[in-house]
């Protein structure tokens, strides 16, 4: 089992950059790919980001390809999203998740996080 503690929130200004980590506990760390989602108010959870397992291997949700950044360290069973650029509409509770597959799909991961939130506002 794995128990993942998400840090990092807070508010920022647009165009501004935050970064998120997560960290996890337990065994296999580096068995899990990992997953970030995000959910604001009244709107339904949202793909963020996703790193496979050994490789590193990509994936990003078409808003925040190229603004967002998602890394591991297998070592320090961390997930980081630096998250860059900044946007009002980025504003969420962020989530990370740990799963078998990276995946686009959150009910395809095991473990959750808490949340952390991100606000983006002037």
């Amino acid at each position: 089992q794995v128990q993942l503690v998400e840090s990092g929130g807070g508010l920022v200004q647009p165009g501004g950059s935050l970064r998120l980590s997560c960290a996890a506990s337990g065994p296999y760390f580096s068995s899990y790919a990992m997953g970030w989602f995000r959910q604001a108010p009244g709107q339904e959870r949202e793909f963020v980001a996703s790193i496979s397992k050994s490789r590193g291997i990509t994936s990003y949700g078409e808003s925040v390809e190229g603004r967002f950044t998602v890394s591991r360290d297998n070592a320090k069973k961390t997930t980081d999203l630096q998250m860059s650029d900044l946007r009002i509409e980025d504003t969420a509770v962020y989530y990370c998740a740990a799963g078998p597959m990276d995946s686009h799909i959150d009910s395809e991961y095991d473990y959750w996080g808490q949340g952390t939130q991100v606000t983006v506002s002037l």
